[in-house]
């Protein structure tokens, strides 16, 4: 016999698993549109580089995928090195800044002195994401659960000094003692160069040149230079030997890239990409305007001559270069030198 009661009660709990399906699916299609990312960097406020991290979150804000933005620059969140562990742990969503190696050796690939040696050579290993260093670059973060979106040479660092070191112009006694950062490279570089190194966190340069307990630090551009330190009329003299690009970049947590869908990640690819595109443009033309600035400012910029580049390049590559080997390893460095060559 027909049972009607038997058939409605299968048909109610059809219609209750249905709903708490169709519930299910909507509370994760909401939780998948409906993120705020904190997005945190090092520069200065007044930096052209934290302005076009406003741009970003207008752009990706603007495309109205369920996305919101906040942003954190001069390291309202942490120095470079702790935003980069707070994004592997998923606390801080995106980055504007320089990749450190501390968590990974291989990534000193980003400190390689002579990774490149003009503008034109910065578009080309840097920022082309096809280059062996950006290859290697990926694969190393991806183990540490970071997203690369991109890469943005921002110019060639320079040292900046509170007095004249000897032998600027190339290798030999400097009488200086100077702040490096968390790289074996780096420390090599200037050691080689004749300068004594002391190994400092960024957070810490502006009060140690200040301070006098150091005497110069290798950390940033012309335009960098200018914006921290020349405005507030510390230090006095900026060496530009143009051995070693300042390389920032756009990275994300991988746990904040997985929250994504697809229309999301597509929006944030696009606003880090243009972004990236326009501030290499930007910092190409800034470069030789903030070398005038500083002159300005009071500042003495030395520039050794073209045959004192290559003199200093060439010691470099032979020397410096295979130091690094054991760090990165030699099929990675291989990578790189066929690039290069």
């Amino acid at each position: 016999m027909f049972n009607l009661n038997l058939l409605n009660k299968k048909v109610q709990r059809t219609l209750c698993t249905g709903a708490s399906i169709l519930t299910l699916t909507a509370a994760m299609s909401a939780n998948a549109a409906d993120l705020r990312l904190k997005f945190a960097g090092t520069l200065p406020l007044d930096h052209p580089g934290t302005k076009m991290m406003k741009q970003i979150e207008k752009d990706i804000e603007a495309a109205d995928v369920g996305l919101k933005v906040s942003v954190f620059p001069a390291n309202q969140l942490g120095s470079g090195e702790e935003l980069f562990e707070d994004s592997i742990r998923g606390n801080i969503d995106m980055v504007a800044g320089f990749i450190y190696s501390h968590k990974d050796p291989v990534l000193e690939i980003n400190s390689l002195p002579y990774l490149a040696s003009s503008w034109d050579e910065m578009d080309s290993v840097v920022r082309n994401k096809n280059s062996a260093y950006n290859q290697i670059m990926r694969e190393s973060l991806d183990k540490l659960g970071i997203h690369l979106m991109e890469n943005i040479p921002e110019g060639f660092t320079g040292i900046v000094a509170s007095k004249k070191p000897d032998n600027w112009e190339g290798v030999g006694e400097k009488g200086m003692n100077i702040r490096v950062w968390s790289s074996n490279v780096i420390k090599n570089l200037v050691e080689m160069m004749g300068y004594r190194s002391t190994t400092m966190a960024w957070g810490d340069i502006f009060p140690a040149l200040q301070s006098g307990i150091v005497d110069g630090a290798i950390c940033c551009t012309s335009q960098a230079t200018y914006t921290i330190f020349a405005v507030s009329d510390v230090g006095k003299y900026f060496i530009a030997n143009d051995a070693v690009i300042d390389i920032s970049s756009y990275y994300i947590s991988q746990k904040t890239w997985n929250k994504m869908n697809s229309e999301q990640q597509s929006v944030v690819s696009k606003a880090f990409s243009d972004a990236a595109t326009e501030l290499f443009e930007m910092n190409k033309k800034n470069d030789a305007i903030y070398r005038e600035k500083l002159v300005d400012k009071g500042y003495e910029v030395l520039v050794p001559t073209d045959a004192q580049k290559l003199a200093l390049k060439a010691q470099v590559i032979e020397e410096i270069w295979p130091q690094i080997e054991p760090t990165v390893g030699k099929a990675n460095l291989d990578r790189i030198k066929a690039d290069y060559n």
